[in-house]
């Protein structure tokens, strides 16, 4: 095989195994299978039997089993797992013996809504059902809406939608929550942070809308493994779940092979190391050019398109042609162009951000490369999993072409590459490979009960249907956790803020509209810039869309936008019209902004003063030096014993300022810098809440006498003064940050923002 052939000459390549810090290979597992459940219909059973499917995976069975027998689950194994299965055979179950009975599945993306659209439809169609199965969304022509709403039995949508679009109108939609069986929640590990809390009080909203149809929905949710998949199904739905868990998981695996590459050193007086874009751009053309279909994960959306540009050019034509970048901005037709083209074996590689993490089905790719640590272990584990997905899915994927074609699960190689950049918790990672392989993936966080968030919420509960006195989103007024609910003084601060009013033992919405319009379960929202470009005709074509918080980064006059590896120079930006007109142009340069933000206190509401600084003890088997110089004999913290270094805690309202000043032209490839350009846009403003941690004068002055303070001057080594003119000069003596020029015969100091091995690319 292809990717036996690549592993093989990497493995016999000193340069790159020079650089490979660990190189960790898992055995192919078989799959663990059990009979079909007694109770599922016997349609059902015969349309997987038509397909040469007679068993399902082990965790596949018991999932099934606990959603026939009533229970709300929660599926979380591993990525190409076939969770897929576990919900769609209890959903079709339900339909086939409730002739009335409805479904909902949540996605949190469009893309994902439409994929699993056509699998469910796969599915359905073998065991003859007419449900009709229907994608909702932002997409969906009006004129369609109507039809879907009356005819469909499975509504596939996301919680965006179903908060502004649906729940607001549910008199429309009085069909569906009156036979609402079953909610599908799939990707909920998505569901965390304030996204998360938001969904959260979406889901109360419509079981609270059920309820007043007269229907109580059983939840089936799928996940990718976090740490506490249970305790966050509960907060989102507010009922018990049964866990089908990754020791549970019967799905086959092929051979894998997590490969951690360190970039060689190119400076070794500044530790400075060859930049993980390059490498991974070579790596990954090596891997293409052995027809290995691979998939690189960028951090941000120019590092992405400067990668794909790079991988391009490194390639022959006809290859480079089969290569595709994938990312936020893409216009929904081409990134199902994009996905169907590497289901369908015509794109190669992919050159993505995160967004291509979630359970897309995207083919058979074989190699996954991580241009950097994701920024957590949950992250990690999906991405390196989207390399050998296909041999993994089994009988999630019910094509003939796969079931017929004598395509065996659990067979074949796979690979991943973490290509670590010069962060310093990627220098930890491959410095310490296991933490990465063997730690738990990250807990999964939300707090509904936000004050900020659930006032939103409440408003929008009560513009669907009036709250009576004493009602939550949750049920009626109950004390939780030994307090009252959160919801109790809430209603009454929105009847003083004029938002509602109460009338008979009853609040009722008592603005314009629908609040749920105005409020985003997202931070981006949903306001957004158009990008247009000229035709062959000279008339204006749309290429792709931005967020509007995004625009400083990548879309001011002036900026090269990058777009599928192509370069357009941005001729004009209407802000407040919502389009930037753009041309193509062939540049070696690419520009970056000059951002400078500001936090702002407006309130302090905590302070505590003179806490002692405590340093924590080491783990075992842990120690870290530096740790033990805190540590006295008995093993005190220093600081303790001497009771001298003390720091601040605060905790309050802050205002975060965001504005693009300016912007650096940089040469593609060698980053050398060109020149500098101005950027006239508005100042992006958030307020929000804040913590903070002031290290006191004293604190200072005792890690000096302990002599653990870096000294206040700037120096770098023996050769930092002549390397420092050179940078200088290199400049035109000034900033590389934000452009100032030196002035009074003062030489620059270093940007406050940057560090100084940035400025030596």
């Amino acid at each position: 095989m292809a990717i036996e052939s690549v592993l093989q000459s990497l493995r016999l390549d000193p340069g790159f195994m020079s650089n490979v810090v660990r190189w960790e290979r898992t055995p192919a597992r078989a799959a663990r299978m059990a009979g079909m459940p007694a109770g599922l219909h016997g349609q059902l059973v015969r349309a997987l039997a038509a397909r040469g499917v007679t068993e399902l995976y082990a965790h596949q069975a018991q999932a099934v089993e606990a959603a026939l027998a009533g229970r709300n689950v929660v599926v979380a194994t591993p990525a190409a797992s076939g969770k897929t299965l576990c919900y769609n055979l209890p959903v079709l179950h339900q339909l086939l013996t409730d002739g009335r009975g409805r479904a909902l599945y949540l996605f949190p993306t469009k893309a994902l809504a439409h994929d699993q659209l056509a699998e469910l439809s796969d599915l359905a169609t073998v065991a003859e059902m007419r449900v009709n199965p229907a994608a909702y969304d932002g997409d969906t022509p009006s004129s369609r809406r109507a039809k879907i709403r009356d005819t469909s039995r499975i509504i596939l949508t996301n919680p965006d939608m179903l908060h502004m679009g649906i729940l607001p109108q549910h008199p429309r939609w009085a069909a569906l929550f009156a036979s609402l069986r079953v909610v599908v929640i799939d990707e909920m590990h998505v569901y965390r942070g304030v996204f998360g809390s938001h969904v959260a009080n979406v889901l109360r909203r419509l079981q609270r809308i059920c309820r007043f149809y007269g229907a109580e929905p059983q939840f089936i949710l799928a996940s990718a493994t976090i740490a506490n998949p249970t305790e966050l199904a509960e907060r989102l739905i507010e009922a018990p779940v049964t866990l089908i868990g990754p020791e549970q998981n019967g799905a086959p695996q092929g051979e894998r092979h997590t490969i951690f590459y360190n970039p060689p050193i190119v400076d070794p007086d500044l530790g400075i190391r060859r930049s993980s874009v390059s490498e991974s751009a070579e790596l990954a053309a090596r891997f293409i050019r052995h027809d290995v279909q691979t998939i690189v994960f960028g951090q941000a959306r120019l590092a992405t398109e400067l990668l794909l540009a790079q991988l391009r050019d490194s390639l022959p034509r006809e290859v480079a042609k089969r290569l595709r970048g994938y990312r936020g901005g893409y216009l929904p037709s081409t990134r199902r162009e994009i996905e169907q083209g590497l289901r369908g074996g015509q794109v190669r590689g992919v050159v993505a951000t995160n967004a291509l993490e979630l359970g897309i089905d995207i083919g058979e790719l074989e190699a996954a490369i991580l241009v950097g640590y994701p920024g957590s272990v949950a992250s990690a584990r999906q991405q390196m999993g989207r390399a050998g997905r296909r041999v993994r899915r089994g009988v999630e994927t019910l094509h003939a072409s796969s079931l017929q074609g004598g395509l065996q699960p659990g067979t074949g190689a796979s690979v991943a590459v973490l290509v670590a950049g010069g962060a310093p918790l990627d220098q930890y990672i491959v410095s310490h490979p296991r933490w990465l392989l063997e730690r738990s993936p990250e807990h999964a966080r939300i707090n509904p009960d936000n004050e900020v968030i659930l006032a939103a919420h409440l408003a929008c509960a009560a513009a669907e249907l009036p709250l009576r006195q004493g009602e939550t989103l949750h049920g009626e007024l109950r004390p939780r956790d030994g307090g009252e609910d959160p919801a109790a003084d809430l209603l009454e601060d929105l009847v003083a803020a004029g938002q509602l009013y109460a009338a008979g033992g009853r609040y009722y919405w008592a603005g314009d509209g629908s609040p749920a319009q105005l409020l985003s379960l997202r931070s981006s929202g949903a306001d957004r810039i158009v990008i247009q470009a000229r035709d062959a005709a000279g008339q204006p074509a749309t290429i792709g869309e931005l967020d509007r918080e995004s625009v400083p980064l990548l879309l001011y006059e002036g900026a090269i936008y990058l777009h599928e590896g192509v370069s357009y120079v941005v001729e004009r930006l209407d802000w407040e019209g919502g389009v930037a007109t753009v041309r193509a142009v062939e540049v070696d340069f690419y520009t970056r902004p000059v951002i400078a933000e500001k936090v702002t206190v407006l309130q302090e509401r905590l302070k505590i003063e003179d806490e002692r600084l405590k340093i924590a003890e080491a783990g075992a088997g842990d120690t870290d030096a530096g740790a033990e110089r805190w540590k006295m004999e008995d093993g005190r913290p220093k600081t303790e014993r001497d009771g001298g270094a003390r720091y601040q805690r605060g905790w309050g309202d802050v205002r975060v300022t965001v504005q693009a000043t300016g912007y650096r032209i940089l040469r593609r490839g060698a980053n050398e810098l060109l020149g500098f350009g101005e950027v006239d846009l508005p100042e992006q403003v958030l307020d929000t809440e804040g913590c903070w941690l002031v290290v006191t004068a004293e604190t200072i002055a005792a890690l000096k006498a302990a002599g653990d303070w870096l000294s206040d001057e700037n120096d770098y080594g023996p050769q930092w003064a002549a390397t420092r003119a050179e940078v200088r000069r290199r400049d035109g003596y000034r900033c590389q940050g934000c452009g100032a020029a030196e002035l009074g015969g003062r030489q620059h100091d270093v940007h406050h923002k940057i560090p100084f091995r940035a400025f030596l690319a």
